[in-house]
């Protein structure tokens, strides 16, 4: 049955604010400001806005051309289909899970600063089972999902906008530091700006909310391009406005404050109560954003599964809470182990994972509009994107670059980021290519695989042995390597010699 449109202009930019207007801002400040930015932040807060909303041009022309289910999933299936489908189904799949953990990570922060300030006793106990506590949090949002219990609406977002201002408005009269927007000494110099603007992209990725619910959008042809661009002009001056204040609070020569940068700033403007109003909108916007990810996860593998990449499985409906239990149940495992390490003291980690598969889902989208428009000149199009083909261009070159910078600084936490969002990829299209190939083609892959393992070890084995090249394995002695050898030529023929 198809969707009704039944959501206005206001309701679509609610849905785009209420998904911008989150945890992010929480939680990523501190390691950018202390550790590569410093006042720059400002700047590059900036230049994350700027950047996110010249992808989101291309947003609005793809979401006003195909108001439907599915969002950036359905641009890129439309545009390249089967492999190039799946490999961002994947990458948002992989973002919606590392922004999953960073929420539950940023509710043990808020809740551990809360109780700093109302009962230090339980802090301690707190800030030594963090990780633990990230980890139950996330079962108990996970159970929720399953039981199918509503999230927290939209409403959050006139709340959340009146504790800012009154932030904003308070630390101007309160008299701030004057600030050096790109200051002669940074952290980490001027590449440190674009590292810090990498942490901070994900506190722009909410308004993408709006596209996931284009389908219920009235008139989607002008609502969608006007709710997004609308709500992306008020984010990035709201964001600005709490960091330019935040950090003329708290100078960078001070040593760091052992608290969240942004509620040691409001204890500072407004005292204890402006810290703990602080701590529990961030707890707040954390278990909101955290059972939206555990739905967005779910819902994506779901997708991918009913188009045949991922396991049918995944598409089990729990009989008594009409749920998808298992899609739920197995994203949150992962959302779970990433929780407990970043709750762990590795943030940043977390924060350069979500960025990574939402970065590359922006390039694959864009990469969608320049193939659409060649290939698909006719289609009708109600918004078309300022100034093309540069801004899908800059919407390709751009992201890439900003995974980039953090490995010239040395980044340890990028680079663990990397490898990990790479090994679960590389889980995901390992399930994909079981799934394509079949499992006796597989068998015989392996089979031919192990055989060729095999005979190249016993080959050059009695080679070295003869005295006509040195050891592959010096420290293992030439028996044993022919014993491994003749088991792996065994199993090679068992595999590639055995029925379907």
């Amino acid at each position: 049955m198809k969707t009704k449109r039944e959501l206005g202009f206001f309701d679509a930019l609610m849905m785009g604010l209420s998904g911008a207007i989150g945890f992010e801002i929480f939680v990523l400040l501190d390691y950018a400001y202390f550790h590569l930015a410093g006042s720059s932040i400002v700047l590059a807060l900036l230049l994350a806005g700027v950047i996110n909303l010249l992808i989101m041009f291309s947003y609005c022309e793809l979401g006003a051309a195909m108001p439907e289910v599915g969002g950036e999933y359905t641009y890129i299936k439309t545009a390249y289909s089967g492999f190039v489908a799946f490999i961002s189904g994947c990458f948002r799949w992989l973002a919606s899970v590392f922004a999953a953990a960073l929420a539950a990570v940023c509710f043990t922060q808020q809740l551990a600063y809360l109780f700093s300030v109302v009962d230090p006793a339980v802090h301690s106990i707190v800030s030594t089972q963090m990780p633990l506590i990230a980890i139950i949090i996330v079962m108990i949002l996970a159970a929720l999902d399953v039981r199918g219990v509503k999230k927290l609406g939209a409403t959050i977002v006139v709340a959340f906008i009146a504790i800012f201002a009154i932030f904003i408005t308070s630390g101007l009269l309160h008299g701030l530091a004057p600030l050096e927007i790109l200051p002669e000494h940074l952290p980490e110099g001027l590449p440190g700006v674009f590292a810090a603007t990498v942490y901070m992209f994900p506190m722009f990725f909410g308004m993408r909310a709006l596209i996931a619910g284009a389908a219920l959008i009235k008139h989607p042809e002008r609502n969608i391009p006007k709710g997004i661009l609308l709500s992306a002009l008020l984010i990035i001056p709201l964001y600005i406005s709490l960091a330019y204040v935040a950090v003329g609070v708290i100078l960078l020569e001070e040593a760091r404050p052992p608290a969240p940068f942004l509620n040691f700033a409001a204890q500072q403007i407004m005292g204890d109560a402006g810290g703990v109003l602080f701590a529990i909108a961030g707890m707040v916007a954390s278990l909101s954003a955290l059972g939206t990810s555990l739905t967005v996860q779910s819902s994506i593998a779901r997708g991918m599964s009913r188009d045949g990449y991922l396991p049918k499985v995944l598409l089990s409906i729990h009989r008594r809470f009409g749920t998808a239990y298992v899609a739920i149940i197995a994203g949150s495992l992962f959302v779970m182990l990433l929780s407990g390490i970043g709750a762990a003291g590795f943030v940043e980690f977390l924060g350069y994972g979500a960025s990574f598969g939402s970065l590359l889902v922006f390039a694959l989208v864009n990469l969608s509009l320049l193939k659409l428009r060649r290939e698909k000149p006719h289609m009708e199009r109600p918004f078309k994107t300022p100034l093309y083909p540069f801004t899908p261009i800059a919407g390709i070159i751009l992201p890439f670059a900003l995974l980039v910078f953090p490995m010239f600084l040395r980044d340890v936490n990028a680079t663990s980021a990397l490898m990990s969002s790479i090994g679960l990829t590389a889980l995901v299209l390992m399930t994909y290519y079981l799934r394509m190939i079949g499992r006796y083609r597989l068998q015989i892959a392996v089979g031919g695989v192990g055989l060729g393992i095999g005979v190249s070890l016993v080959l050059l084995t009695c080679l070295a042995e003869a005295g006509f090249m040195p050891h592959i394995f010096p420290y293992i002695p030439g028996y044993i390597i022919l014993v491994i050898s003749v088991i792996s030529i065994i199993a090679g023929i068992l595999n590639a010699t055995a029925r379907s």
